[in-house]
Order: C-alpha cells, then sequence, then structure tokens
C-alpha cells in the first residue's frame, strides 16, 4: 500500500462521512455557512446502489459474482419539519398560528432574511415572529426546513445567539445544516467544548475537517488531529492558509513565534477561535455583529465589553437591562466615546436612587442622543424615571422617554399628515408575506418616507396587530426628538 492510500485511510478512519454537509447552504450569511463548508469531496459518500466509487490502489479487489440478496436502499429517518419548530406558541407571540399559510416558503424565506428591524418596536415584533411556533406553510420534500434556516440565520445576523440557540436546540442537532449552525454559536460565545461533544457524538455531521481536527484536539486526542491534518493537507483536503492556521494551533513550537498570520477576507467563527488560541485575537468591531458576543465574555476588557454591548442592544439582541448592568461594572477608565456613556450611567444611577435629576436625566439624554443612542437610554431608565419632576428640562426628557417606551399615562403628539393612510384590507392568505412588508415599509420612516411608513402601520392594523402599530407610530412621531439635531 502506498503512502498516499495509508494517508487516505487514516483520514477517513479518524473523519467521519461528511457528504451531507456538503450541500449548498441556504444561509445568506457567508460568514456563517463559510465556517463549516469544507470542499467538494472530503470523503466517500457511496452508498448501496450508488455506482461504485474510485479504488485506492489498482490492486485487483475480490467481487462477489452472484447474491441472493438485492441492493439496499438506504433511506434517512424522518425527523419532521423544523419549519413546524418555534420555541413559544403564537398565542404568547401574539401572531395567528396560520401565518404563513398561503405563501411559498422559498418567498418567505427571502423576506425573513432581508426584513429590516431598526426601531425598537420592530426589533420586538421580528423577533416573536422568528421564534413562534407556526403551522409550516406547504412546500416540496426538497424544501422543507429552508425556512427554519432562514429564520435562524435571521436571528445570528442580529447578534441574538441565545435565540438562535434555543432555536436550533428545539429542533434537534441531527441535521448537518442545523448542526452547522450550532457549531458556529458555540465558538462564537467560546464554548466550543459543547460543540466538539456534539460532533463526536453525532456521527456524519462534522461539517469539515478543519472543524473535525480543531475537535480532536479540544477533545486531547492531538495524536489523531496532527494526523488528521497531514493527511488532509497531503490529499489537498484543505486549503493552504487553512492548513498554516491549523498547524499553528497544533504545534506549540509556533506559541514564542513573531509570525503573523494574516486574517482571511471573510472571517468565520472557526478561524476566529483560532486566532485567539494561538495568541493572535483579532478586533470584532470590523466583523458582523454576532461576533461582538464573543467580546461579553468575562475574560474580555471592560471597554471591549461595553461596546460589545452597545452594539448588540442597538440591535435588539441584548436586553437593556444587561446593558445597563455592563455599564455599572467598574469606573470608566477614561474619557471620551464609550467612556463618557458609561459615566454619565454612573451618575444617571446615583441620581435615580437620591431623587434629583435636574442636571444628570438631561446629561445623560445628550450623550446618547449625540452617538444615535438615545432610545436605549430610554429601554434601560425609562420605567425607573419618577414622575412630578419640577426641573423642566429633566421633566422633558423624562416624558420623552417615557412616550418612546409607551409606559402608561405618557402623552404623544399626533402623528405627522403624511403618516395618514385609508385603512389597509387585511388578506386572506399569504399574511406573513403582507406583515413582512409592513415591517419593511416602517422601517422607511428612518429615510424619511413617513407615507410608506403609514402604509405599512395601516397594514399592522389590518392583521390584528395594533399593539405593535400603536407603538411603532408613536416612535416615528417621537424620531425627530430622539435624534441628534443635524
Amino acid at each position: 500500500m502506498t503512502d498516499r492510500t495509508t494517508l487516505c485511510a487514516l483520514v477517513l478512519a479518524l473523519l467521519p462521512s461528511l457528504a451531507l454537509a456538503q450541500q449548498q447552504p441556504l444561509s445568506a450569511s457567508d460568514w456563517l455557512s463559510g465556517s463549516v463548508r469544507g470542499p467538494m469531496r472530503e470523503s466517500s459518500a457511496w452508498r448501496p446502489g450508488d455506482a461504485l466509487p474510485p479504488r485506492p490502489s489498482a490492486r485487483p479487489q475480490p467481487v462477489a459474482t452472484s447474491g441472493a440478496v438485492g441492493p439496499v436502499q438506504v433511506t434517512r429517518l424522518d425527523q419532521g419539519n423544523p419549519d413546524h419548530t418555534g420555541t413559544q406558541s403564537p398565542r404568547r407571540a401574539g401572531l395567528p398560528a396560520d401565518l404563513w399559510a398561503g405563501s411559498d416558503p422559498a418567498q418567505l424565506s427571502q423576506m425573513v432574511l432581508a426584513t429590516p428591524a431598526r426601531l425598537q418596536s420592530m426589533q420586538a415584533l421580528l423577533k416573536r415572529v422568528l421564534t413562534a411556533q407556526f403551522a409550516p406553510p406547504a412546500a416540496p420534500e426538497g424544501m422543507r426546513g429552508q425556512l427554519f434556516l432562514s429564520r435562524a440565520d435571521r436571528l445570528l445576523d442580529m447578534g441574538a445567539l441565545d435565540e438562535a440557540q434555543s432555536l436550533l436546540v428545539a429542533a434537534g442537532p441531527g441535521q448537518p445544516e442545523i448542526f452547522r449552525r450550532m457549531f458556529d454559536i458555540a465558538l462564537l460565545e467560546g464554548d466550543e467544548g459543547r460543540a466538539c461533544a456534539i460532533m463526536n457524538g453525532t456521527p456524519g455531521i462534522a461539517p469539515s475537517f478543519a472543524a473535525r481536527i480543531f475537535c480532536l484536539a479540544q477533545t486531547g486526542d492531538w495524536a489523531a488531529a496532527a494526523i488528521g491534518l497531514h493527511g488532509a493537507e497531503a490529499l489537498g483536503l484543505i486549503d493552504e492558509r487553512q492548513a498554516i492556521l491549523l498547524t499553528h494551533f497544533l504545534d506549540d513550537a509556533f506559541v514564542d513565534t513573531a509570525e503573523l498570520l494574516a486574517p482571511a477576507d471573510r472571517m468565520t467563527p472557526l478561524e476566529f477561535r483560532i486566532y485567539e488560541a494561538v495568541g493572535q485575537p483579532l478586533p470584532t468591531q470590523p466583523l458582523p455583529v454576532a461576533f461582538a458576543q464573543s467580546d461579553l465574555r468575562l475574560n474580555s476588557g471592560f471597554k471591549a465589553r461595553l461596546e460589545a454591548a452597545e452594539r448588540l442592544a442597538r440591535t435588539g439582541a441584548l436586553p437593556a437591562t444587561t446593558l445597563r448592568q455592563i455599564y455599572g461594572e467598574q469606573r470608566p477608565a477614561a474619557s471620551g466615546g464609550v467612556w463618557e456613556r458609561a459615566g454619565v450611567m454612573r451618575t444617571l444611577e446615583a441620581a435615580l436612587a437620591g431623587g434629583d435629576l435636574a442636571q444628570a436625566l438631561p446629561r445623560a439624554f445628550d450623550e446618547f442622543r449625540a452617538a444615535g443612542m438615545a432610545d436605549l437610554l430610554a429601554a434601560m431608565v425609562a420605567a425607573d424615571l419618577p414622575t412630578g419632576i419640577t426641573d423642566p428640562r429633566a421633566a422633558e426628557v423624562a416624558d420623552l422617554m417615557r412616550a418612546w417606551m409607551g409606559l402608561p399615562d405618557s402623552v404623544i403628539p399626533d402623528p405627522a399628515p403624511e403618516m395618514a393612510a385609508p385603512p389597509a384590507t387585511p388578506p386572506d392568505t399569504r399574511r406573513g408575506e403582507a406583515l413582512l412588508t409592513a415591517m419593511a415599509d416602517i422601517d422607511a420612516a428612518l429615510e424619511g418616507d413617513l407615507a410608506r411608513a403609514g402604509r405599512g402601520i395601516a397594514m399592522l392594523r389590518a392583521l390584528g396587530l395594533d399593539p405593535d402599530a400603536d407603538r411603532a407610530e408613536a416612535q416615528i412621531t417621537l424620531l425627530p426628538q430622539m435624534q441628534a439635531p443635524q
């Protein structure tokens, strides 16, 4: 047997079949799909009944000339339709159970990925749409699960890893495309041990050779990882850049080297975690927002945690209560930027405790508004603001933030005349598409298109979502006061 054949046999023994993970991923998030996409052929995908694969050796092999048993057909056990999966009931989400009825799942998938949500009211509504357990739309066999993956990917694009993780766990990790996402989430959260445990316990779902080699090392089998890397590199099963990165990861001789590894143009969670492991951690600011979750770990610096928390809170991925808690973890180490906001928050917290908001509240509002984050300040403190503030400026700010959050007894001015729209006719079917279109229309208000936003609000009312429509209308009306003067 030749050396090449020996390497092939070793690699195939170490790395389970990855054939099911080679399909074109349905995700629009390239950073996610690329993290575990392998080459076109990483191991044998042959099954009984298929044409015989090429033999690894030219030596004649014994072949049976007869047999009473015909070809065996292998069928994957039905795991149900993931499109039916959710983490909350439609009733709890305040949405109809048949929201997707009559819609084309391919069209829905595209709309889910493309629907913007920059207003806090729409961020909350979108998360309910993505996580609720609706009746799945009628779909041919090959398209089942496409909408589910798009929902998970949209949560990942928002940076909402916890919600995406819960959704994927509800469906189960047995399908490669689901495990692909669970693996990346675990890497971004710094919990690669959990991802590798799932991989090692579920044959056939290892998403790539690089991921398998990484997990072999994580579980302590460094020899197997080195053999796998050597074999995969010799057989051209991983690209040169990945091979160099994994070599640095496996060989401690590179620990003290001054050589810097140039990051790829499209960073992936697996490579991001390996860069950290070899002592060359990468900043998360230029990367998709989901990577900011890595900076929330307690081993990150305070400034990195602050910046990551603000970034995630802007997309609705991080609760305002968590952002408020992180602001108060330490004293600011400097001034300006995120330090300034942390400082005014500490002052505001003291003022809330003492009851004198005359200076602290306007100052905090001006600081957050200048950074485009007045809505986050309102989400953090509006419910704690007392009524009957005597200082005119502080009272004005308090009333504005309570109205933004839709708190009881808040006064909301009449909407602009441009937002007036005739009542919409609720569709009999394809209500999910109508809802997503309405959300996109409402988002247009941030670009100044109030007429389109008014039509979107009218459709929300037609769909029976009056509380969401009221809050969206109020936030659009108050938006000029919440934005910094030009």
